[in-house]
């Protein structure tokens, strides 16, 4: 089978595309044909060596999965030769989504939602586990609660909006003036162009000087550390990048806050209730770009690009069928 396989941390450059031997799936394990998969900050976190102690070279990495089941192994009992699923694979644990084949785990696999294209389906695995994680595990947000989504036109934070509107929260989110309707399109109450205006005194103007009951960091820098000034009592803050700034704990002590830290885990339990979503109407992923299988370098430095612009996600057509 054909896989584009990381031979060195560094640029985009450092893959290379391969025949490699095709996987066999064991006890337990479903073998699936990928027909997409999508482009993630931390695709080209693993290929810049970020994370270098877990993952060894060569490796296929990739963290999407949007196929059809080909072959089960002995044990299997959900699953049967031809159906669509969907899921993230391991992370830091085996192979990747970037080939053509994959062998997954019974267990963090589910069944891809009807309404939406092998495309949507792999531009929603891990973000939308990520967005269940954070606010419905971590913050447990709640009905009539507000939040604040840091980055509301990126892959995650397009999807945060969403899933926060669906559980019948008030959505501010930070984005560009441009990306504004997006953002709004999407179910965003306010919206703070962070170009122009101060997304904390917003957030105390907007709230009456409330502040907010979650902040949704996706963007890092500064934004965790002056996430306390926004938030209101009992406020909980959650982050799924890299703490690398002094943060404002004296702030965040006044406030009784909460922090939640997440690594998103991979199990069929969200999956099936992103799909319930799905099918309810209430969330449905954007496919900003599309590139091929081949060209995975070329998706990888528009995505890691500052300022790129994009809104949604890019994703990549393994199944050269579905690129239009």
């Amino acid at each position: 089978m054909k896989a584009m396989t990381l031979k060195s941390f560094g640029s985009p450059e450092s893959f290379e595309l391969r025949d490699v031997p095709k996987p066999v799936p064991q006890a337990g394990q479903v073998l699936v044909r990928v027909h997409a998969t999508s482009i993630n900050p931390l695709d080209y976190q693993v290929r810049r060596g970020d994370y270098a102690g877990l993952v060894q070279l060569p490796a296929i990495t990739g963290h999407d999965v949007s196929g059809v089941v080909e072959q089960v192994g002995p044990g299997v009992k959900n699953f049967a030769a031809g159906d669509e699923v969907w899921y993230t694979p391991q992370i830091f644990e085996g192979p990747g989504s970037y080939a053509e084949y994959h062998v997954a785990a019974e267990s963090i696999i589910g069944k891809k939602p009807p309404s939406l294209s092998h495309l949507e389906a792999a531009s929603l695995t891990l973000v939308g586990g990520t967005v269940w994680e954070a606010l419905v595990v971590r913050a447990s947000l709640r009905v009539g609660e507000s939040i604040l989504i840091h980055g509301g036109a990126g892959g995650v934070g397009h999807i945060a909006i969403q899933v926060a509107k669906a559980m019948g929260a008030r959505v501010f989110t930070t984005v560009r003036q441009a990306n504004a309707e997006f953002a709004r399109s999407m179910g965003a109450d306010v919206i703070i162009d962070y170009e122009k205006d101060d997304y904390v005194d917003a957030v105390i103007r907007e709230t009456d000087g409330r502040g907010v009951d979650v902040v949704f960091d996706t963007i890092g820098g500064d934004a965790l550390s002056r996430s306390p000034d926004a938030l209101a009592q009992l406020g909980r803050v959650v982050t799924i990048v890299d703490i690398t700034q002094p943060q404002n704990v004296v702030q965040a002590w006044g406030k009784n806050a909460s922090y939640h830290f997440v690594f998103t885990r991979q199990n069929r339990g969200k999956l099936d209730e992103l799909s319930a979503l799905v099918e309810r109407g209430q969330l449905r992923p954007h496919v900003g770009e599309v590139y091929s299988l081949a060209d995975i370098a070329l998706a990888h430095a528009r995505l890691e690009s500052p300022n790129n612009g994009l809104r949604g996600k890019i994703a990549i057509a393994v199944e050269q069928s579905l690129i239009s």
